[in-house]
């Protein structure tokens, strides 16, 4: 059985396939019992679509292969720190466990602008925020240095 960094390898693998095609570099990788059961990047750009955020595809994904929408199971690493529209999906799908690395002022809802999981939803995940949190924060701040000079 692999640990937090390791699957958040994983993820940060995903955030630099984003990258490489001018997205936004955000991975996720959703685990089941030790088992990747899916995985996601940001395509909003390349898929003209808002709802196209790494967290959504890895749910989508888990979904698929576990043949239904309770993933009890799952735990979620995701490079950032989620979004409100993930945030709802995390508590939707009954995440487990949400391991973020880098937190999100501007629109992070498991700490940073608001904290999900301290709301009366029928469902609060264990949050672990901050694991890879330098790298996770690396890769977005090269990224936008990049936007930048471009």
């Amino acid at each position: 059985m692999h640990d937090d960094t390791y699957y958040m390898g994983l993820a940060l693998e995903l955030a630099q396939e984003a990258a490489n095609i001018g997205e936004v570099p955000v991975g996720a990788v959703a685990v089941w019992d030790g088992e990747v059961v899916g995985t996601g990047m940001n395509r909003r750009e390349t898929g003209k679509n808002a709802l196209a955020h790494a967290e959504l595809e890895a749910i989508d994904m888990a979904c698929r292969a576990l043949g239904g929408w309770r993933l009890h199971k799952c735990d979620l690493y995701v490079t950032l720190e989620p979004c409100p529209m993930c945030a709802g999906a995390i508590i939707n799908a009954r995440i487990r466990r949400l391991i973020f690395g880098a937190s999100d002022p501007k629109a992070g809802c498991f700490g940073s602008v608001s904290d999900f999981a301290a709301l009366p939803f029928n469902h609060k995940p264990e949050v672990i925020g901050g694991v890879r949190r330098e790298e996770c924060a690396a890769a977005l701040t090269a990224f936008f240095q990049k936007l930048r000079k471009n």
